[in-house]
């Protein structure tokens, strides 16, 4: 009787632990989940960002002397968008962006009749719009990851999290190229 008691309790516990370790399992595969797709709504948005930069671009060179090398950046930025999907592909690739974009927008204000078209205005708005949604993007990716790390670092899930070999995701930081000012040159 004793010892089926004890059978009984040890079977119980195991079950707990499987149901534990299983929820926590699936827990960090949402998570790594809902992180990838966060990261891939950002690539999305830096793929309108590229296309309206281009767009500005064609408005932009019949003011001013482009150099070619531009439009190979954007199209060189827009390829590499589809390779991988870490944070720091991302951000290098936001920052590079924000800098054709930055320059741009330094040459809209130095064309008083460019700045004035209604195209470039559109446009503008428009970049405003996607510059909002790369933020949100950016913001709920980071609240994700934030959740997978702490998850991954706490216990009890941390062992699961060693168990299975879960990679403490990056978080993704646009802040240099948020606080640089552009120089007005254009990089190629």
């Amino acid at each position: 009787m004793i010892l089926t008691i004890v059978a009984m309790a040890i079977g119980i516990i195991a079950i707990v632990l499987a149901i534990v370790l299983v929820v926590f399992y699936n827990k960090f595969q949402v998570l790594k989940n809902g992180s990838e797709a966060g990261l891939s709504q950002i690539k999305v948005a830096l793929k309108k960002r590229l296309d309206l930069i281009s767009q500005l671009v064609e408005i932009v060179k019949s003011y001013a002397a482009f150099e070619r090398g531009v439009f190979e950046k954007i199209t060189e930025l827009r390829s590499r968008l589809s390779e991988t999907a870490s944070a720091e592909h991302v951000r290098t690739i936001d920052e590079q962006s924000k800098n054709i974009l930055d320059k741009i927008m330094v040459m809209v204000e130095n064309y008083p009749n460019l700045k004035a078209s209604e195209n470039v205005t559109q446009l503008m708005s428009t970049v405003t719009d996607v510059e909002d949604e790369i933020a949100r993007q950016r913001y709920t990716y980071n609240n994700i990851v934030q959740d997978y790390n702490t998850r991954r670092e706490t216990f009890p899930s941390n062992m699961v999290a060693r168990m299975f070999t879960f990679k403490k995701l990056e978080y993704l930081q646009f802040e240099d190229a948020v606080n640089t000012r552009p120089d007005g040159k254009w990089n190629s």
